[in-house]
């Protein structure tokens, strides 16, 4: 099938080359050539502007940072995308924008669906990865070959906007509680316990037992959050989206309000890059406590399950 696709970062990059290798023809664009040196020498063609790539293709897929990026390409899209044809959008984004877009590209006969992902780099290069579909269930049934090809886990979710309210949830939720296990790991260490013996203990009990904490091991309990395997400016990103919807719905959301004091703290110390575990370093630093095991230490304690 001929697509295209826009925004070749992160996350963009391996679910473009993935298409890719499921034998798509692909048309890609990103604000930096360099950023398609992968996908060109794979067989893809590049595209001087968004809607050069969008141009002809059956399908476009487009991975950029925001609602902001969003619109931006949408303008170009709506005029250079083939009528019948099926915009899938990437991006962790508003609902509200999602659907406000969705209804200037429908009046051309365009489809716009959102499919914001979940499974971080990793995942986008082996194509393991959630994918959350909001939008014309018809159109999602004819691409779900394509969706296939960059996950495996494909769901429609509901109609348009459906997508970005299930991420949204998602990171809220994900975001608010490793501030929560910061905030009771400050208080065991602080109690006497020796930081491995906590994480061990909280590991075999009910909620331990549905893994909720093995994720800690590789940055918090370590202090070490770089590289990022999901930077702090996304994960803001995200949180700022969710607590906007909630906003909008009227759904009061203090326990997010409390973990986004602490994550934009951290951005005002410059953590951006670091990664979206980082500010629970400040929970550390409130409570007076030093956590920091070493990874040879962390693999010992995995080993005792």
């Amino acid at each position: 099938m001929k697509l295209g696709f826009i925004g070749l970062g992160t996350m963009g990059s391996g679910m473009a080359l993935n298409l890719i290798k499921a034998g798509h023809e692909l048309a890609v664009h990103d604000l930096r050539k360099e950023s398609a040196t992968r996908h060109l020498a794979a067989g893809a063609r590049w595209a001087e502007s968004a809607a050069d790539a969008a141009s002809g293709a059956q399908a476009v897929f487009t991975s950029v940072p925001g609602p902001k990026e969003m619109r931006q390409v949408g303008a170009a899209l709506r005029e250079s995308m083939p009528m019948g044809s099926a915009w899938f959008d990437l991006t962790t984004n508003s609902p509200t924008v999602v659907r406000d877009v969705h209804k200037s590209l429908a009046e051309k006969g365009i489809a716009v669906l959102d499919a914001p992902v979940s499974g971080g780099p990793a995942g986008a290069n082996a194509g393991k990865l959630a994918i959350y579909v909001g939008g014309d269930r018809e159109v999602f049934a004819r691409h779900k070959a394509l969706l296939d090809a960059i996950g495996d886990q494909v769901l429609h979710v509901g109609d348009i906007g459906a997508g970005n309210v299930a991420k949204l949830v998602h990171n809220c939720a994900s975001i608010t509680m490793r501030m929560m296990i910061a905030e009771v790991f400050s208080l065991g260490v602080k109690g006497g316990m020796d930081p491995l013996e906590l994480w061990h203990a909280v590991r075999q009990g009910a909620i331990g037992r549905s893994r909720t904490f093995d994720r800690i091991g590789d940055q918090y309990l370590q202090g070490k959050y770089e590289p990022p395997s999901f930077a702090l400016r996304l994960a803001h990103k995200d949180l700022t989206l969710a607590l906007d919807l909630g906003r909008e719905l009227q759904v009061p959301m203090k326990y997010a309000e409390r973990a986004m004091e602490d994550f934009q703290a951290a951005l005002d110390r410059d953590w951006g890059n670091r990664d979206s575990r980082s500010p629970m370093q400040i929970q550390n630093e409130r409570a007076g406590v030093h956590i920091k095991v070493s990874a040879e230490d962390v693999k010992k304690t995995l080993a005792r399950d």
